[in-house]
């Protein structure tokens, strides 16, 4: 049968491919992010953005949408159509909230398409150079010794710096009090006062105070010692298993085609591998990772039990 002319061009852009349909597209993609402008997530989701709509050829553009722990921009993105064209930029709070939240609108695993992990950022153990203990097996010595008299800063109830530090008490056996704040930056000032002991924090927020000596570094979260920080130990070294580093990954709808979620991730990948992105992401204290689909959807699953024993341990609810 012969086919008219005039639907033949109709159906042209129906049989382009996938790439070349993305680039075409003139909406811009909107990475979607659950934390206010200037934070480490937005300014991850900033880095990254510019590059992937080079490798796209369109624009993507950043949003900010915070409040419920990321719960806001998460369920925006959940309930978005699976086009590519609506994005999230999400953080450790996506395992966390799976059960730090007694119901939440959205499933974390089935209502995403996991495109990839950006970044993972290793937090470090801070103390007000008062603290007798010079490291992590002194401190715990002295949290054991003194149980109830060391604190923790807590700059937000449910985030990891807050999870990382109830982990190192569940699997320590120390006894040191949480102290809440509304915010990181007040949390950090009364750590630097010597009003409260100890905190867990952003090796971007803490590196210059440490290098200082206004803070004294007794650990790094990540399972190996940071080339930042080599003299630095591992809290693993102490305690073995122990890691605790934030991640932060790229998400699209759930029941997104496969060809539409690899060529993002790939977009994205490529992105991160790129001298002036991977530059920035360490800049910001954070490690570029860029996996595949898959493996980052293993994580993910495997991320939201883990946190749950923290969560029970620490008994957090939500703020």
């Amino acid at each position: 049968m012969t086919i008219p002319r005039r639907n033949l061009l109709l159906a042209l852009p129906a049989v382009l491919p996938l790439g070349q349909a993305l680039a075409q597209n003139n909406a811009p993609i909107r990475i979607l992010v659950g934390a206010p402008a200037g934070g480490s997530t937005d300014t991850l989701a900033r880095n990254l953005a510019n590059e992937m709509g080079r490798q796209l050829g369109r624009t993507v553009v950043v949003e900010n949408r915070p409040g419920a722990g990321g719960n806001i921009a998460a369920e925006a993105v959940a309930k978005a159509a699976p086009d590519g064209n609506t994005l999230l930029m999400s953080f450790t709070s996506h395992a966390i909230n799976a059960s730090l939240y007694p119901s939440l609108p959205f499933d974390p695993i089935k209502d995403f398409t996991p495109l990839t992990c950006v970044a993972t950022s290793p937090s470090i153990l801070v103390a007000n150079p008062a603290v007798p203990a010079k490291d992590v097996r002194e401190l715990i010595a002295l949290a054991k010794a003194k149980p109830g008299t060391l604190n923790f800063a807590i700059g937000a109830v449910g985030s990891s710096l807050h999870l990382a530090g109830d982990a190192f008490k569940m699997q320590s056996g120390a006894y040191i009090v949480n102290i809440p704040y509304r915010g990181t930056a007040p949390a950090l000032q009364d750590v630097l006062a010597g009003q409260v002991e100890l905190m867990f924090a952003a090796v971007g927020n803490a590196q210059a105070q440490v290098r200082a000596g206004k803070l004294r570094a007794l650990g790094v979260t990540s399972a190996r010692r940071l080339p930042a920080f080599p003299d630095v130990p591992a809290i693993s070294e102490v305690l073995p298993g122990y890691e605790s580093s934030a991640w932060f990954g790229l998400f699209g709808p759930g029941n997104m085609a496969p060809e539409l979620a690899k060529r993002l991730s790939d977009a994205a990948r490529q992105a991160i591998a790129t001298p002036e992105v991977k530059k920035r992401l360490e800049t910001e204290g954070a490690v570029p990772v860029g996996n595949s689909p898959e493996e980052f959807a293993r994580f993910v699953q495997a991320e939201i039990p883990r946190w749950a024993k923290v969560v029970r341990f620490a008994g957090a609810k939500p703020e």
